[in-house]
């Protein structure tokens, strides 16, 4: 297995563009199951979870060309749902997350969708009550293979109702949406995930043919059609690698641009930062970050200790949490860091105190970060990415830390971020892959 070696402690400087987005790729390729007709995706992110995707949509038959840098064609005009019994689709689908997600465009067309047990991130419970509970409600029957872990909904004709939603799950959501594009009759889904993400899958379905209204709301109401078409869709930058780089800079005392940011469509993100006393400019739709020798950490109007914590969009998104967790390391000041989605994904923390950070891990879900305000600087060590994010900011912790830092496990890196390693050594980052 390959790992990171990394020379701390270095000032990085430059122009850094974000990759396409790794969340909404892994839904938009999914509904290019929705239609026979041809569908041109661009922005598409080279990483390992959104490969394994397009592997197993071509195992499935989808028509797939490779037509330019970080664009695809696909076309599902010959779909094998007989592969859905196989071993092989075992084994591939239960690797990734993101499969779940072919589920409700297999269900809306061919009337029947398949799974194991997905993989992806061991973050804590990720259940899927939500997205079964949906296909129910338009009318699938539920099948559930305990012995073999294998998900089955199958269904006939489906049928437009009106749901509230559990908790407003984005994979839920996207999954829920796609079954009910060519369901008969009106769908409203209360309680709806409106990341931007989803925003950018009802654009795209409309842009097909699709009948969605309440885009940007938790309140999306579909009126079913017969057929959809084929469409060109330009994924959004991601949000997450963008809150990385933010953190990259600050924690590295390094001058960045990052370029092409969307940044209306990072909410809260770049105020969050700010919170931490991190100084960036807007600049068009570039983030330029300055050098920053120190940064102080806010406290809330009554002086109190400042609590960041995830919530459902327009809230922090929780994939960023890691990332601020370790920026405020060496801020002046304190901050209890919240991870209420996950009860598994504070638990890399134990590096980052192995590397000499005052953090108190109070519960699964709550740490408290002491800042050392730069009066004492991180040192390397060699530790184990557990999950894509936290490999991130142990990555991040690294580039800021004195000494050799060793990274294994750099599979999961890979997951979310498309040669991480190359871009970082375009900024001036004494990384090596080996």
């Amino acid at each position: 297995m390959s790992v990171f070696e990394i020379i701390g402690g270095k000032k990085l400087k430059g122009e850094i563009i974000p990759q396409g987005a790794k969340n909404e790729a892994l839904q938009i390729l999914c509904a290019v199951l929705l239609t026979p007709e041809k569908v041109v995706i661009q922005n598409i992110p080279d990483i390992i979870d959104v490969n394994k995707l397009i592997d197993l949509l071509s195992d499935l038959g989808v028509k797939i060309e490779k037509t330019g840098h970080e664009e695809y064609t696909f076309q599902a005009d010959n779909v094998d749902v007989d592969y859905l019994n196989s071993a092989e689709f075992k084994k591939k689908g239960g690797s990734l997350r993101g499969s779940i997600m072919i589920v409700g465009p297999l269900l809306s067309r061919f009337g029947k969708g398949y799974i194991p047990k997905p993989g992806g991130d061991k973050i804590g419970r990720r259940r899927l009550d939500t997205h079964f509970i949906g296909f129910q409600n338009l009318g699938a029957k539920f099948i559930y293979d305990e012995a073999n872990d294998f998900y089955k909904v199958e269904a006939k004709d489906l049928k437009g109702c009106y749901m509230l939603l559990d908790e407003a799950s984005v994979t839920g959501t996207a999954n829920i949406l796609m079954a009910a594009v060519l369901a008969k009759g009106t769908t409203t889904i209360y309680n709806a995930a409106c990341e931007p993400y989803i925003q950018q899958l009802c654009k795209m379905l409309n842009r097909m043919g699709a009948k969605i209204k309440g885009i940007g709301s938790n309140l999306l109401v579909i009126d079913g059609v017969e057929y959809l078409g084929g469409t060109t869709h330009r994924m959004l930058p991601d949000m997450i690698e963008v809150g990385s780089f933010i953190g990259l800079a600050a924690m590295t005392q390094s001058e960045i641009t990052i370029k092409d940011v969307q940044f209306d469509e990072l909410g809260v993100i770049p105020s969050v930062f700010q919170r931490l006393g991190i100084k960036l400019e807007r600049r068009g739709d570039d983030i330029y970050i300055p050098s920053q020798e120190r940064y102080e950490i806010d406290t809330f109007i009554d002086g109190s200790i400042l609590t960041i914590s995830d919530a459902i969009w327009p809230g922090f998104t929780p994939d960023l949490l890691s990332i601020i967790l370790v920026v405020a390391t060496q801020a002046k000041g304190a901050v209890m860091i919240h991870q209420k989605m996950f009860e598994s994904r504070l638990f890399f923390v134990d590096k980052l105190i192995d590397m000499g950070a005052q953090i108190i891990l109070c519960d699964p879900h709550r740490a408290t970060v002491i800042g050392l305000n730069r009066e004492h600087q991180l040192k390397g060590i060699s530790m184990t990415s557990p999950d894509i994010r936290a490999g991130v900011s142990l990555l991040i912790a690294a580039l800021s830390a004195n000494g050799k830092s060793t990274i294994h496990n750099i599979e999961q890196i890979d997951r979310g971020y498309q040669n991480i390693d190359i871009r970082l050594q375009n900024l001036g980052a004494q990384i090596v892959r080996k």
